[in-house]
């Protein structure tokens, strides 16, 4: 048995089927963007407001957030009040910088269009428990792929096994050649890992963690 499977068992217990840490440089970056737009799971303390989730917990700068994230969808709802907008366990959210023309101004959180939408925004429906911590959803896109995907990627993601062996399934050698270090269950391997009886018929939830060594000035 490797070390990397030796290690399982501490990830089987906090509900993950292994953890998965990649050193990357920044020209690698963009390969990680489809993931980011599809969507990934974040552990969080529930119960709180888009605002909490995003800045307090996850440390997005409250200037940044303010102005550049313009358009945020909770559950496919557009959002304007980020402090009453609360995220719940399997809560979906979206986010995007300014997108163009109307349906941009029209979806901007509290834009001057907003009451033109009135019908179809997030609004405060139900209270959740606060005392433990839960998995939702967040999607990114457009500018903020490159601009705050690294911190999410840094601190760790959670996607189903398959998305991941499909993702490195696909890689090119370019790919691996630009991964410094690559861990499993913190026991450092090589790629080749990854095309083993062990981990193709690994099933559950992965931690991911992809580590930028320097990001363009």
């Amino acid at each position: 048995m490797t070390n990397a499977l030796r290690s399982k068992e501490s990830n089987t217990e906090n509900g993950l089927s292994s953890s998965i840490s990649l050193s990357i440089g920044p020209g690698n970056l963009h390969n990680f963007f489809t993931i980011l737009q599809q969507g990934f799971l974040l552990k969080a303390r529930l119960g709180k407001g888009v605002r909490n989730i995003l800045c307090d917990q996850f440390g997005i700068n409250q200037r940044y957030f303010d102005t550049r994230i313009n358009t945020i969808f909770l559950d496919g709802k557009p959002v304007d009040d980020v402090d009453s907008a609360i995220v719940g366990e399997g809560s979906s959210v979206a986010l995007s910088a300014s997108m163009p023309g109307f349906v941009g101004a029209a979806l901007r959180k509290g834009g001057f269009y907003a009451a033109m939408r009135s019908e179809i925004t997030h609004v405060k429906e139900q209270q959740y428990d606060t005392s433990v911590d839960g998995l939702f959803t967040l999607k990114l896109y457009n500018l903020l792929l490159p601009e705050i995907g690294p911190l999410f990627l840094s601190s760790g993601i959670i996607l189903d096994v398959k998305i991941v062996r499909d993702f490195l399934k696909t890689t090119s050698s370019a790919f691996w050649a630009g991964c410094q270090t690559i861990q499993v269950n913190n026991h450092e391997v090589d790629s080749s890992y990854f095309f083993r009886p062990e981990w193709q018929d690994m099933r559950g939830l992965v931690l991911l963690r992809v580590i930028v060594t320097s990001l363009p000035a």
